[in-house]
C-alpha cells in the first residue's frame, strides 16, 4: 500500500502497561517507565510503520541475545531496497553496515565509544577545539569526530557519505550529522501521534494492549495512504487526522448496525426456525401458565408465604420463579 521513502527510522518505542507480564520492560528514560517493549521501522517523513516487531524477553535458555540490535535491524528492513536506514547507537556496528550494502541498504547513526572498530585517534577529546571534526574512511564506511562541547565529542557512522563535507552553519556541524537529526525521529513521532488519539482503555492484560496498539497503528497508516491518494483532502484544516478518524469509526460501525437491524438468514435456516415456530404453538412447552388470581406457592414453605401468578402446565400448582424451570423445545420432545 505505501513505499516508504528514502529514508527508514528504526527504533524502540514503549507502549504504556504496569499490569502482569513476563516481558514487561522498565525504561526510566520514558515517560511511561513501565510497559512493553516494540521494535518498529518507520519511514523518517511520513511516521508510516513499515514494520512492528514486540520484544518477548530473552530465550527460553537464559542465554542473553548476541548481536540483538544488528538482528532487530535486518528483520525490520526485511524486503527494503535503496533506502537509507537511521539508528542510535544501540544498533549501530561496522558489521550491520556491511550486511546492508549487501542488501542493499545503506546506514547512518551514532556509535558507542566501546566499539572495538573504533581508532583511537577518534576517541581522544584532548587538545580538540570546539566544533571542529575529525573524519575516518575506508572502502564502505566513514567515520565522523564532532566536538560540540569542551572534553565531549560525538561518534557518527555513515555508508552513504563518502566525504567529510561540513555546514556553513556557525557550529559547523558535519553533513552527517545534520542527516542524522532530519531522520532520527520518525519512531518518537509515531509514538506521539498515538498518544495524541488513542483506542487504549486501562486494562490488567498485555493481550489487549498489543491488539490496541497494532489499531493504533494501523489507523495512522491508513491516515497516511489516505493523505498521499487524495492530498487535496481537508485542505487548509489543522485537524486533519481527527476528522479523519472520525470518518473511519463511522465506517467501521455502520456495516454492523444495518446488520443488526435485520438479522439475514439463509432459506434453510429460515425455513428451520419456521418449523420451530409452527411446532411450539401447537404443543404447549413446559412453561407456566398466567393465573387469574395470585396465589401461594406450594411449593415453597408455609413460613416464607411466596405469592405468585404462576402455574405449572402440567399438574397446574403455583409456583414462584425460584422453582420454574424452563426447557426448550427440542428437550421436551
Amino acid at each position: 500500500m505505501f513505499n516508504p521513502g528514502s529514508e527508514v527510522t528504526v527504533d524502540e518505542c514503549l507502549v504504556p502497561f504496569r499490569g502482569r507480564c513476563s516481558f514487561k520492560q522498565y525504561m526510566p528514560n520514558k515517560p511511561a517507565k513501565y510497559g512493553l517493549k516494540i521494535w518498529a521501522a518507520c519511514d523518517a517523513r511520513k511516521s508510516y510503520a513499515w514494520n512492528m516487531q514486540v520484544y518477548t524477553g530473552k530465550p527460553r535458555d537464559g542465554q542473553p541475545e548476541r548481536n540483538q540490535g544488528m538482528r532487530v535491524v535486518l528483520d525490520l528492513t526485511t524486503g527494503l531496497q535503496g533506502h537509507t536506514v537511521t539508528c542510535d547507537n544501540f544498533f549501530t556496528s561496522y558489521a550491520l553496515g556491511q550486511e546492508l550494502l549487501r542488501r542493499k541498504l545503506t546506514m547512518v547513526g551514532t556509535v558507542r565509544k566501546n566499539k572495538p572498530e573504533l581508532p583511537p585517534a577518534l576517541l581522544t577529546t584532548r587538545d580538540r577545539t570546539v566544533f571542529s571534526s575529525l573524519f575516518a574512511f575506508n572502502e564502505t564506511h566513514s567515520l565522523v569526530s564532532y566536538c560540540p562541547k569542551k572534553h565531549k565529542n560525538v561518534l557518527l557512522m555513515s555508508t552513504c557519505h563518502k566525504d567529510g563535507k561540513i555546514s556553513d552553519r556557525e557550529d559547523k556541524k558535519p553533513e552527517v550529522i545534520l542527516d542524522y537529526n532530519r531522520c532520527k525521529g520518525g519512531v518518537d513521532n509515531l509514538d506521539k501521534m498515538v498518544a495524541c488519539y488513542s483506542c487504549k482503555r486501562k486494562t490488567n492484560r498485555w493481550p489487549m494492549v498489543v491488539f490496541s496498539t497494532i489499531l493504533d497503528v494501523s489507523a495512522i497508516n491508513a491516515f497516511v495512504v489516505w493523505r498521499e491518494v487524495n492530498p487535496s483532502w481537508e485542505r487548509g484544516k489543522s485537524i486533519k487526522r481527527r476528522l479523519f478518524l472520525e470518518q473511519l469509526g463511522k465506517a467501521l460501525v455502520s456495516p454492523q448496525m444495518e446488520r443488526r437491524q435485520r438479522v439475514p438468514r439463509t432459506p434453510a435456516s429460515a425455513a428451520i426456525l419456521k418449523r420451530q415456530q409452527q411446532h411450539s404453538s401447537n404443543e404447549p412447552g413446559p412453561s407456566t401458565d398466567p393465573l387469574q388470581k395470585r396465589k401461594r406457592c406450594q411449593v415453597c414453605p408455609w413460613a416464607k408465604d411466596t405469592k405468585t401468578d404462576k402455574q405449572c402446565t402440567n399438574c397446574k400448582r403455583a409456583i414462584c420463579a425460584a422453582h420454574t424451570v424452563f426447557l426448550c423445545q427440542m428437550c421436551v420432545d
